[in-house]
């Protein structure tokens, strides 16, 4: 099959599975576990709020993500005299666009914390210029 994305040699990459340009693919080495993800601003992100790290099944940026959302809430409830609706929905947007930004990155730090690498040089030298992960590693 033709890689359509035109990343990596399609010789020997007879069984590799087509992934478009801005995708790294990860692994455990212990386990043997591979995960590919996006790098960059996170779509489903930005649409769906903090539930894309639960369709993940990443439950640590979830708990994360929702404590932060919580304890804003809650600060600018105790000091502001504007109704929970209104504020709920300004911050809801907000925290959209900030985890837009944001998801990816916390996706890809707590995996290599996990004990991921990347699984080729593609991906690392993609996560290396996002600086998602240092050039050192």
């Amino acid at each position: 099959m033709k890689n359509p994305f035109g990343n990596g040699d399609d010789d020997d990459n007879q069984n590799m599975i087509p992934i478009p340009p801005n995708y790294a693919t990860i692994t455990n080495p212990e386990t043997g576990e591979i995960r590919i993800a996006k790098v960059g601003f996170s779509f489903t992100s930005l649409l769906f709020n903090i539930w894309p790290s639960a369709f993940r099944g990443d439950w640590y940026n979830l708990l994360c993500m929702f404590g932060v959302q919580i304890i804003v809430l809650m600060a600018f409830l105790m000091w502001s005299s504007i109704p929970l609706a209104s504020i709920e929905a300004i911050a809801d947007l907000i925290f959209r666009i900030v985890w837009g930004f944001l998801y990816n990155l916390m996706y890809f730090r707590h995996k290599f914390n996990q004990g991921y690498v990347p699984a080729d040089d593609r991906s690392r030298q993609l996560l290396t210029e996002a600086n998602y992960l240092k050039s050192s590693n």
